[in-house]
């Protein structure tokens, strides 16, 4: 039988098995003192004021402070939020069963990992049309054009930001950075400092093209999905994200050099089926929306379903290569066009598994530990309290614009999905608002948005989270402003309550 009589803790200096034991000293006391039978049993256990609900909030923090570390320890930011999510959920686990309550923690886990399945589908998707594009080189017969038409750094910038803000509200704020970063970090390959800020002002567009958009970002999905904002509704935050984007890409602007990229034009051939890939992609987007907006099911279903079209499509384009060079080669031969006879000797099948196998996975399973993370602090009983402490001790308003520079840490996606959880009374005009600040607030850092984070695992050591932070002051102006712009042209919102 194990007690504290026959545990020892007396590690010596030195000792390998010293250093695992000095972590489990305060965990054994933390579940010896606080004991599970201390808490009431009938319903939802509150563990907020609790050893196990102070311990599950420390090793929270301590998983995301690994997290903002991440470029200084070149650990993945993905590993810490999975032990703490496990860490958090067992803990709660063990604690229910303990009071013959385990039913209600897996009831409570099961809609949790929901909620992040539908996130992770519909990210999936998105990423594997991201790399099927890449494949058959849209981004760089992109980044050709570009080149082409001689564009300066400082026309790059505007247009690839430009870009990301018109382009986000259909394709996603992540797809949409995505996309844009791939062309930067092709077109001024080898220039940091530039790819540094146009990724900056790339995130920063496509969160502030994505907050007025329902199909824009997912925490607008979220909020749509939930029925607190109709479809048509979120197109007043139009001019409020357009500020956003504004300000800080003016200011950043100065900063970048007037001089034109220093790579070599390049000759680059579509391969066969990429257009028609692009159409696939927008007909998915067109199927998630009509999803939702005619069938009322999740987006998720349109995602997926777009999925199945660009695997028919593969299997058209496996199926029917052999024939299709064939007809290129005598094409080819008659025109004497030795090149491209060369590149047909490369050509090989498109397979949609390879484009899924290349989604940042890092990014998804990173999302699954915060989301279950979250979810288990509320389960815990913590989203209460703060629901209690910012909508009732608290102006809506304010509660709002302080969550929103919140999610520039936690990430925006959680924050939402906390919101949504705690649902507090507050008009449209309020729920307009938390659309906006968690869309764009999650600017503030490169880890408080699905676009940021994407973007830093896309653009690897120029993208940085401190080459990020330095512009915040600039990225937080615009924040302000277009709290302020909204709360100035949609006032009538305010009065208008769900």
């Amino acid at each position: 039988m194990l007690t504290l009589s026959n545990l020892s803790f007396r590690p010596r200096l030195g000792s390998r098995r010293s250093w695992l034991a000095m972590p489990a000293i305060p965990i054994l006391l933390t579940l010896l003192f606080f004991s599970p039978g201390a808490y009431a049993v009938t319903g939802s256990m509150d563990l907020t004021s609790t050893g196990v609900g102070f311990f599950a909030i420390a090793i929270f923090v301590l998983a995301y402070m690994l997290v903002m570390l991440e470029e200084k320890i070149h650990m993945r930011k993905s590993k810490p939020v999975l032990i703490a999510a496990g860490i958090i959920w067992g803990l709660i686990g063990w604690v229910y069963v303990q009071n013959g309550m385990s039913s209600d923690s897996e009831y409570a886990f099961r809609v949790t990992l929901l909620e992040f399945t539908e996130l992770m589908l519909f990210l999936l998707v998105a990423m594997t049309y991201i790399n099927a594009m890449e494949e058959r080189k849209v981004f760089d017969a992109l980044r050709s054009w570009m080149l082409r038409k001689g564009f300066s750094y400082r026309t790059l910038f505007w247009l690839t930001g430009g870009l990301a803000f018109v382009i986000s509200p259909i394709a996603d704020n992540l797809t949409t950075a995505l996309l844009m970063c791939a062309v930067v970090t092709k077109v001024a390959e080898g220039d940091k400092r530039f790819i540094n800020l146009s990724c900056v002002n790339i995130v920063v567009a496509a969160n502030a093209g994505g907050a007025f958009s329902p199909f824009g970002d997912i925490t607008t999905l979220m909020v749509w999905q939930a029925g607190m904002v109709e479809f048509q509704e979120f197109f007043v935050l139009f001019v409020p994200s357009l500020v956003n984007f504004l300000i800080p890409a003016v200011v950043m602007s100065v900063f970048i050099k007037n001089e034109k990229p220093k790579s070599v034009y390049e000759d680059v051939w579509l391969k066969r089926g990429a257009r028609r890939i692009v159409a696939f992609f927008l007909l998915t987007v067109a199927t998630a929306v009509m999803c939702h907006v005619f069938l009322h099911l999740p987006p998720v279903l349109g995602m997926m379903t777009g999925l199945g079209y660009l695997q028919f499509f593969g299997y058209y384009l496996r199926r029917s290569l052999p024939r299709s060079l064939e007809r290129k080669r005598e094409r080819y031969s008659r025109r004497g066009d030795n090149k491209k006879l060369e590149q047909l000797g490369s050509v090989v099948p498109f397979d949609v598994f390879n484009r899924v196998a290349r989604a940042e996975w890092d990014t998804l399973l990173f999302f699954y530990g915060v989301v279950m993370c979250v979810g288990g602090l509320g389960f815990m009983g913590y989203l209460g309290l703060l629901s209690e402490a910012l909508y009732t001790g608290w102006n809506a308003t304010w509660a709002n614009v302080a969550l929103g520079v919140i999610s520039a840490v936690i990430d925006n996606i959680p924050v939402m999905f906390a919101v949504l959880t705690m649902e507090p009374d507050m008009s449209h005009g309020h729920w307009l608002l938390i659309t906006l600040t968690a869309g764009v607030g999650g600017s503030l850092l490169s880890i408080g948005s699905a676009a940021g984070v994407a973007v830093m695992g896309q653009a690897r050591g120029s993208y940085t989270f401190m080459g990020h932070l330095k512009w915040a002051p600039i990225i937080a102006l615009g924040y302000v402003a277009s709290i302020l712009v909204h709360l100035w042209l949609n006032a009538e919102t305010f009065t208008v309550f769900g």
